[in-house]
């Protein structure tokens, strides 16, 4: 019930004080440890009636509450707003007269849904709250089961892909790329890959085949693939969603995807690439409904958390989030920034893209054709009179200048760094140019983050892996080791999730003095460790105690 929107359910019963403050808490704690959404996590500990919070939710969004839905769907309310526009939007209209829909909403938190469907409708839309499962079951006695799968489709394109032989021109490819088959599998194809917590999809045509794949939790999943022959109208496809220019075909090209699915707003940002054999088209999905814009939500221990939160609220100063591509350092800046954003402070940030969008935040996105790059936005910046900024990488010299100007002359500013762990920060920005005693005067902090496959709950089993393995972790004797025996809940792969690890630095006058001096990459970490940062092989090592995560992932990831 509710997923994605576990933060909304959190602060609606926390501010209303319908769950005890301790009990809140540790249904949250059981939430993140099992993965279930909280409201379910709530109803199942018997903490809320269902009735208690879907009323809550009801007045929360200022709609009304229906204990009971009605046995069927009226029919003039059904005929006028169809089943493509209900099942896309999770709606089963209730009731409509010549200015207004009334509709019960499988996703009453969608914010996006009352505008969408008034501009669909051209009407106004009221939302009623209910059971998100009776909603369902209405949708279905009367729509029918959406019972088109991916081999049903498949089977439409292979007959399509008979008469796609030989060379298609513009018109062809552009008629092609509209017709259902290819329209109805490419929106499956979405479908899917959200319902399953996809963060990427990969589009990539070679000689003889067609492969789709979609990133899990950080690992990649092959969908059964499409004929060979139609590469180039599912392709194009996804180009005339993004509003990029199907003819181009030799160029890269940006672009992003507005949809709603299933209820869920969801942007996809999307790249193409020029390869031998066509395009290849990259989707990363941004879906701020999944993603916990909170830095209370992130995982972070204790002291590394209340480390951050002091750290972020300095007048100035360079803080600092490292990790390799997808270890989630942009999720925890904005977490950041979301916590810092208040009505007496100017934010502003320079990004490459703009992924999640926080209202009241000032955010650009670098635009290299227009010659928009961070260097350039951040010294337009200072003129901008900001409180705060963000950088979203300091990719070169020029960049880390205006960075350490812009702290120096009284501003706080966020970054990130592709680097291993929290000291190799330091010597990367000396590499690039950056005088050492410059360094000392306005790095703060550095946080260095991983995300490890969290193993699946519904599969959890105990594990004893091969002994060299435990050997080179050299884990204390006596851990009892776990695994995820694979299961319809993981896609048979054992795990459902990530967490987080983190090694937080703090720059302490030692530290600021070794780095003055030139010192090695050794030296420095060596003190770290010594002023109590706590590094990510420990951080590791305890989530793996925990059962959290596999001996093979602690290794992979370390």
């Amino acid at each position: 019930m509710f997923e994605g929107h576990d933060q909304a359910v959190h602060d609606l019963l926390a501010a209303r004080r319908l769950v005890e403050p301790a009990a809140l808490q540790a249904a949250y704690d059981e939430h993140r440890r099992s993965g279930k959404a909280l409201a379910r996590t709530v109803l199942d500990l018997g903490l809320i009636e269902p009735a208690g919070l879907l009323r809550a939710v009801a007045e929360h969004i200022g709609g009304e509450y229906a204990a009971v839905l009605p046995a069927s769907l009226p029919d003039d309310a059904a005929t006028f707003v169809g089943a493509a526009l209900a099942r896309t939007y999770g709606v089963a209209p209730l009731a409509t007269d010549e200015f207004t829909v009334t509709v019960a909403a499988v996703d009453p938190f969608n914010p996006g849904l009352v505008n969408d469907l008034a501009f669909a409708l051209e009407r106004d839309v009221r939302v009623t709250v209910a059971d998100p499962e009776q909603v369902q079951g209405l949708m279905r006695r009367h729509y029918g089961e959406d019972d088109a799968s991916l081999e049903d489709v498949l089977g439409d394109l292979r007959a399509q892909a008979r008469d796609a032989t030989g060379t298609l021109s513009e018109t062809d490819i552009e008629q092609m790329a509209g017709q259902t088959p290819i329209i109805r599998y490419v929106n499956l194809v979405l479908a899917q890959a959200i319902r399953d917590r996809a963060s990427d999809l990969h589009f990539e045509p070679f000689e003889h085949e067609f492969r789709i794949r979609y990133r899990i939790d950080g690992a990649l999943l092959e969908l059964a693939p499409p004929p060979p022959a139609l590469a180039l109208p599912v392709i194009s496809r996804l180009k005339v969603l993004a509003s990029l220019n199907i003819a181009e075909r030799r160029l890269p090209q940006d672009g992003r995807i507005r949809l709603t699915l299933a209820g869920r707003a969801v942007d996809l940002r999307v790249s193409t690439l020029p390869t031998q054999f066509g395009e290849s088209v990259v989707l990363r999905v941004l879906d701020q409904s999944a993603v916990r814009l909170e830095l209370a939500q992130l995982g972070l221990p204790p002291p590394v958390r209340r480390g951050v939160e002091a750290i972020i609220r300095r007048p100035n100063g360079i803080f600092i989030v490292t990790g390799p591509t997808g270890s989630g350092k942009t999720t925890t800046l904005y977490s950041c920034l979301k916590l810092l954003n208040q009505p007496e402070a100017k934010l502003l940030t320079v990004e490459d893209p703009v992924e999640y969008e926080i209202d009241g935040i000032m955010q650009v996105p670098v635009n290299l054709a227009a010659g928009l790059t961070f260097s350039r936005a951040l010294r337009t910046f200072l003129r901008q009179d900001p409180d705060i900024v963000m950088v979203g990488e300091v990719r070169d010299l020029e960049t880390a200048q205006i960075a350490i100007q812009a702290s120096l002359t009284g501003h706080l500013v966020l970054t990130t760094l592709h680097t291993n762990d929290a000291p190799s920060a330091v010597t990367r920005l000396v590499d690039m140019g950056i005088a050492p005693f410059l360094l000392a005067s306005t790095v703060e902090a550095v946080l260095a983050q991983r995300l490890l496959r969290r193993i699946c709950p519904e599969c959890r089993t105990a594990h004893t892996p091969p002994e060299a393995l435990v050997r080179q972790l050299g884990v204390p004797a006596g851990t009892a080791f776990y695994r995820g025996a694979g299961c319809p809940a993981c896609h048979q792969t054992g795990y459902r999730g990530r967490i987080g690890i983190f090694e937080f630095l703090l720059v302490s006058d030692a530290l600021r003095e070794l780095m003055v001096q030139g010192a090695s990459l050794v030296a420095l970490r060596q003190q770290a460790v010594a002023d109590g940062m706590v590094t990510l092989r420990e951080a590791a090592l305890v989530a793996l105690a925990a059962g959290d995560t596999t001996v093979e992932e602690v290794v992979k990831y370390i």
